[in-house]
């Protein structure tokens, strides 16, 4: 590797710790992790696709890698294997972090790659025990009930999470707005209640446009990087942004389990980030106002919409719920979230069927409920699709108290 390489590559390892700045949230979103790329001769972030880089020092190449052992600090010095890190893929964790405004943010290869991590850092050190508040995201709801990483979980409100820690809590995890009720929590007071132990906040709907988790208390902050990081349906990637010193232990896990992130996919997630203000408030506008116009139909029976805005609406019909995933075309019926385009989808058949349909049924995800990612087409064609799909007007109007948008 010549020197230009070995320069090019410190650099993108420098952006990769946040610096001290008073810059924009919308501004950060176009330069974090690209702060080097004029002084390279750049303009677009190169893409690394090496799995292996050459070293001609074995014995230095040894120490390092014994070094990143010990501590998990990232090397210094250019890359040494895929698995252990990758300069595309740190850019996007430089940008992440600064817009967290956390020390550091890992990569995955997934949301539930990244989960996985840090439950497993968690239980590497006998703290295996883990305090949530539903309703979580399905998968990670299974994950942490079916106990497949060895964790056990004990399931409680935001009032019980005191009485509900133990000596061997290693994290309390919570979502908000959460998937898919968009139910909010009082963060800081639940970081409050959690004491020593870390805090783990899913802000994967809310964004840092909208929240940033740390401000209020939160230790870890994950992300389901597929959805609005990305923003276009074309990536899987999770992160979880956090202090440097938790930081080290999940590159730990991370080069040991594998779940490492594609260099493209850290590409395009960087690209997603720049856009990720516009994208978020331009969508945010069209699901407050489809929010307000399902709020007063008769045919619905109970819209939740966040107070602090969004992207994602959650309501209950009198109808048949499947019968209005049928009749969408321009909406898409599919999982997921956080695109360009607007995705519905019923949870108690898809995203959250996994979870015991008592649990499903308690954390407030009814037979009856749909959820809707809206996307940045106009609000009118959103609107008259929606409105076809729901059928008829001659549905039984709901109670005054439960037809209005939550927020």
């Amino acid at each position: 590797m010549d020197s230009a390489s070995i320069r090019a590559h410190d650099d993108a390892r420098t952006t990769s710790r946040p610096l001290a700045t008073s810059r924009a949230l919308a501004t950060e979103a176009v330069h974090a992790g690209r702060d080097d790329l004029a002084r390279q001769g750049l303009h677009a972030p190169p893409i690394d696709l090496s799995t292996t880089y050459p070293s001609y020092d074995s014995r230095a190449e040894a120490a390092r890698i014994d070094a990143f052992a010990t501590d998990g600090a990232e090397p210094v010095g250019p890359p040494v294997y895929g698995r252990l890190g990758n300069p595309t893929v740190a850019r996007f964790e430089t940008a992440l972090a600064r817009l967290e405004g956390t020390e550091a943010a890992v990569a995955f290869a997934s949301g539930m790659a990244a989960l996985s991590a840090v439950l497993l850092a968690r239980g590497a050190t006998g703290l295996r025990h883990v305090v949530a508040v539903r309703p979580l995201y399905g998968c990670s709801d299974h994950l942490l009930t079916a106990g497949l990483l060895g964790t056990e979980v004990t399931w409680t409100d935001p009032a019980g999470i005191t009485d509900a820690l133990r000596p061997d809590t290693g994290l309390v995890m919570v979502e908000s707005p959460a998937n898919p009720t968009l139910a909010e929590l009082d963060l800081r007071a639940i970081a409050h209640s959690c004491g020593s132990v870390p805090l783990l906040a899913d802000n994967t709907f809310a964004t840092p446009v909208l929240q940033r988790p740390a401000e209020h208390g939160a230790r870890l902050v994950l992300h389901s990087a597929t959805k609005y990081l990305g923003g276009h349906g074309d990536v899987l990637a999770g992160v979880v942004a956090c202090d440097e010193e938790f930081a080290r232990r999940l590159r730990q896990v991370r080069f040991a389990t594998g779940g490492v992130l594609h260099p493209l996919a850290g590409y395009l997630l960087l690209r997603g980030l720049s856009t990720l203000p516009v994208r978020v408030r331009a969508a945010s506008a069209n699901a407050a106002e489809l929010a307000r116009r399902l709020a007063a139909d008769p045919r619905v029976a109970r819209v939740r919409y966040p107070r602090i805005g969004g992207a994602m609406v959650a309501f209950e019909v009198h109808g048949d719920p499947h019968e209005v995933i049928a009749r969408v075309r321009l909406i898409t019926p599919a999982v997921s979230l956080g695109s360009v385009d607007t995705l519905i989808q019923h949870p108690a058949s898809i995203s959250h069927r996994i979870v015991d349909a008592e649990d499903r049924r308690g954390a407030g995800v009814g037979d009856r409920l749909l959820r809707m990612s809206v996307g940045l087409e106009d609000v009118e064609d959103l609107w008259a699709d929606l409105d076809r799909a729901l059928g008829e007007r001659s549905g039984h109007p709901a109670p005054a108290g439960h037809r209005q948008a939550v927020g």
